[in-house]
Formats: structure tokens, C-alpha cells, sequence
């Protein structure tokens, strides 16, 4: 039990009744009860709590009837460090996306008039719009019997994750098309585990739907879908919306299973077959408003396991210190804070890092006063979580969003060309020599002019090559295999950068041709 733990960071998965070879013989009562109070003694040795997700009988040859229980053991991880997974929360505008995280992290259901949303808004015009225009984070924890702990019964972000040992960050991005830009920063710098594409019932799929489902094929983010707002139409409305969901994610582009929950048994069988194949899509139906069908979402989210092994973290904290800049805040009394994701190594306080490049292509030091993940202080960050790290009075002026911070062994490679193997997605006419758009690798967004199409003259819609980019403005720093996407008004591409060309700190200006 403590190696299966340890596999699924803090969660596993039992089934009583089932023999090694995988068939299903069941337990009769006495049996059962006698198995699940030696597994509950075996958990209380380890430090952890067990709960039965769900019962079921089998027909087996035997007068007696016999049943099969699936069981979840789950513990506070030794160096106490919650579970985490990030959730990216995508789809059209007005579709209930920010009012669906409201009635989630706060415990309340919405009034039908937006209420709910007002805790997660950051800035005036959003209240007064209702239209989420930044990126928002909210959390929702999970403790170790499952129970949801949210802001109903914890006042802070730090009681949340005191009492959870399972916690869900939700990532609000934007529908609007306007704000596009912000949503593709959101999927590619924030790195989510997975991502919820939310569709309204009446509407069905319009408006940026079809573009953020585009954007998370593209990026290779499996996602489940949710169909909002079913109290305000008729039943046939909502099954049309599903099938119209259903038609789409059978299209060759897409080649998803959908799977419809309808209820707690499906809802841990979705959540089982989300984490082993990304094929397997889950669509829920639900009312914020009602609250119809809310705690099948919760039952998902719940069992739903961290979907990176352990293994590929350890190897990742083998490697030197790698930190993405994201935000850039400055807080009374503590000076310059940034926010961002530990892409590899381990990051303490006190350490000395390098923070770049700038315009000039330099990279400056700085020293990790403190770090907080969830609003409360941590002392130990670990490659793939997200946190802030205070910097003191470091200047805020020299900072931006794309920059990295690592460790000065590291002696980074920074670059304004590269090529990148790209397949256009979209455009209008052909795509040729000469042109700008905005390239989005990871953190890094900027503008890049095209330099040359290789073994091409032009591309157009569909096509496949490998074009080499120069950025317009300053260096960046970029690794060989990043997933690119860029786009310019209607046109849009996506590939893999396959070489950079290194430049030293000093010619950087002279390159850029300043």
C-alpha cells in the first residue's frame, strides 16, 4: 500500500473482489466486511484515510449474493505536500464559466443573475461587463475521506489547504474573443494538467468553442467537457447540445470517445478512463443555478488522478532549476513578487538564481527571499508546481512576463532566430516571406517576423515546413522541442521549434539590429 501511495502521489485505487487474473468473483457481506476493516487498518498504518466509491453486485455461481467494492485510499503526502492539479476552464463567452467556479469554490449556488462570479473578477470593468478579461485562479480542496472543502467552511485560502490533502487550481480564463490572446497565455505558460470546456445548453457549440477545443487538441491538453445552464431549456434542447458535442469530437481532427455521465457510477469510471487514455472524453450535464448534477463534477474531480507520474517528476527535480515568469506584482512590505511554474529542478528559500534575459540579452542576479503556493509559505517548491517567490527589493522595472529564472550553472541559451517545424492551420491567402505574427512558446509571447520558408516559396491552409523566425523586439529564451502556436488576425499555425540559434549576452543588441 505505502508503494501504491507513493506511485499516485498520496492516491490509490482499490477493488475487493476481483481475483489477480482480473476475474470477477465478489466478496459475500461477512467477507467484505472483514476485507475492508484489514484495509482500514492497513491505511490507519500508513497515515491514511479510506472511502468506498462504490458497490456493486456480480452474478457468480453461488447462492449467496456477492459484491465487489471499489475503495480510495488517500494520505497527506510525507513532506506534506497536497496533491495539486491545475485545471485550465475554457469555452464561449456567457457560458457560465466564471459563474460555475463561483458556485464550486464558494459553496453557494448562483441566483441565476451572476452572483456567484463577482469573488472571482480582478478588475471594475469585468464586474461592470461580466465578462472575465484576465486570468483568475481559484482553488478547491478535497480532504482525505473526499469530502469538498471550499471557502463555505474555511474563511481563507490557508485554511483550505490546511485541511485538504487533494487540491484542484482552477484557471479562469477568458471567452471573448477579444481577449483570445490572454486565453492562449493562460494554456501555454500555466502548463493545466487538463482543461473544462464548458458549452450552454441553449446556445451549443458557437461563437470560440470551436477555437478553444482547437487550442487544446493543439496543445495537447486532454480535456472532459461540461454542458452549463440545463434548468433553462427544454430536455430535448440539452440532449440536441450533446449530440452536436458528440458529432464533433467523433470528427476525424479530434478522434475522441465521448462519454456522458449521468451518474456517481459513471462519474468514477470516467474519471478512471480520463487518466489512463486521452481519448476518453466525459461530458456532464449541470445547472449552476439548480445546482442539478453538480456532485457528479465533484465525484470527477475528487478520484480524478494527478495524470504525471511520480517518476517523470523525480526525473524532472533531477535537473538544474528552471522558473517561468508569468506575473509581476509588487506587495507592500515585501517588495517585487513574481508568480509562475517551476518547469524543473527544486527551488528553496535563499537561493541564488539568474533571472533573464533583458533587452540586452543579460542575465541578472537575485536571491528567493520567500515562497508561497495557495497563499500560504512554503519552503521547498518542486519541479511542475506553481507558486510565488518573493525577490526584496529587487527592481521591477527590469522584469516581464517571459522571463525564466534558473540556477547560474545553468548557463543558459538565449536566441532572437530559430526555426520551427509548423502546420498552418489557417490563412486567408498564402503565407510567405516577410510576415509577422505573434508566436506563443510556453511563457514567451512576442512578435516574429518570417525569415525564410525552407525548400518553399509560400504556404497555404494545411500545408507543412519548416520556416525559420527572428523576433522582433528582444531576445527570448526557447528550447529545442518547445510546442509553438502563433497567430496574426484569422491566420493560425502550430509546430515545434527544431533549432535555435544561440546568441552570447553581449551581441544580443547588435542582432536584434539596434
Amino acid at each position: 500500500m505505502k508503494w501504491r501511495l507513493q506511485e499516485g502521489r498520496g492516491e490509490a485505487v482499490y477493488q475487493i473482489g476481483v481475483e489477480d487474473n482480473g476475474l470477477l468473483v465478489g466478496l459475500a457481506e461477512e467477507e467484505m466486511r472483514a476485507s475492508l476493516k484489514t484495509l482500514h487498518r492497513m491505511a490507519e498504518k500508513v497515515g491514511a484515510d479510506i472511502t468506498v466509491l462504490r458497490e456493486r453486485e456480480v452474478d457468480y455461481d453461488s447462492d449467496t449474493p456477492r459484491k465487489i467494492t471499489e475503495v480510495l485510499v488517500r494520505k497527506v503526502p510525507d513532506n506534506q505536500q497536497f496533491l495539486d492539479l491545475r485545471v485550465a476552464v475554457l469555452g464561449n463567452v456567457d457560458s457560465g464559466k466564471s459563474t460555475l467556479l463561483g458556485v464550486l469554490t464558494q459553496g453557494e449556488l448562483d441566483n441565476g443573475r451572476g452572483r456567484a462570479r463577482l469573488n472571482l473578477f480582478r478588475h471594475l470593468h469585468e464586474i461592470q461587463s461580466g465578462r472575465t478579461s484576465s486570468i483568475s485562479f481559484e482553488i478547491l480542496g478535497f480532504n482525505s475521506k473526499g469530502e469538498v472543502v471550499n471557502y463555505s467552511d474555511s474563511r481563507t485560502a490557508e485554511e483550505i489547504c490546511e485541511s485538504s490533502s487533494k487540491m484542484i487550481t482552477f484557471i479562469d480564463l477568458a471567452g471573448h474573443h477579444k481577449y483570445l490572446h490572454t486565453t492562449i497565455f493562460g494554456l501555454t505558460s500555466y502548463c493545466p494538467d487538463c482543461a473544462l470546456l464548458l458549452v450552454s445548453a441553449n446556445t451549443g457549440i458557437a461563437g470560440t468553442t470551436r477555437e478553444h477545443l482547437g487550442l487544446a487538441l493543439a496543445l495537447k491538453v486532454p480535456f472532459f467537457i461540461v454542458v452549463s445552464k440545463v434548468d433553462l431549456c427544454a430536455k430535448t434542447t440539452v440532449e440536441r447540445t450533446v449530440r452536436q458535442l458528440e458529432r464533433v469530437l467523433k470528427q476525424p481532427g479530434c478522434h475522441k470517445v465521448p462519454m456522458l455521465v449521468t451518474s456517481e457510477d459513471d462519474a468514477v469510471t470516467a474519471a478512471q478512463q480520463f487518466a489512463q487514455s486521452p481519448n476518453i472524453t466525459p461530458i456532464f450535464t449541470l445547472s449552476s443555478v439548480s445546482g442539478e448534477s453538480l456532485d457528479l463534477l465533484k465525484v470527477f474531480l475528487n478520484i480524478l488522478p494527478p495524470l504525471t507520474n511520480s517518476k517523470e517528476q523525480e526525473e524532472l527535480m533531477q535537473q538544474l532549476t528552471e522558473f517561468q515568469v508569468d506575473e509581476i506584482y509588487t506587495v507592500p512590505e515585501v517588495g517585487t513578487v513574481v508568480g509562475g511554474t517551476l518547469s524543473s529542478g527544486i527551488c528553496r528559500e535563499g537561493d541564488q538564481l539568474v533571472v533573464g534575459p533583458t533587452d540586452d540579452g543579460c542575465f541578472l542576479e537575485l536571491r528567493v527571499c520567500s515562497i508561497q503556493r495557495n497563499r500560504s509559505a512554503c519552503r521547498v517548491l518542486r519541479a511542475g508546481q506553481a507558486a510565488t517567490l518573493a525577490l526584496g527589493d529587487f527592481d521591477r522595472s527590469l522584469l516581464r512576463k517571459g522571463m525564466v529564472m534558473v540556477s547560474p550553472e545553468m548557463n543558459p541559451t538565449i536566441c532572437s532566430v530559430f526555426e520551427a517545424e509548423i502546420v498552418l492551420l489557417f490563412h486567408a491567402t498564402t503565407f510567405r516571406r516577410g510576415f509577422q505574427v505573434t508566436v506563443h512558446v510556453g511563457n514567451v509571447r512576442q512578435t516574429a517576423v518570417v525569415e525564410k520558408i525552407h525548400a518553399k516559396d509560400k504556404l497555404r491552409t494545411g500545408e507543412k515546413a519548416v520556416v525559420r523566425f527572428r523576433f522582433l523586439k528582444h531576445p527570448e529564451y526557447l528550447k529545442v522541442g518547445a510546442k509553438l502556436l502563433f497567430r496574426e488576425g484569422v491566420t493560425k499555425g502550430i509546430g515545434h521549434v527544431t533549432d535555435v540559434q544561440a546568441i552570447a549576452a553581449g551581441e544580443a543588441q547588435a542582432n536584434m539590429g539596434f
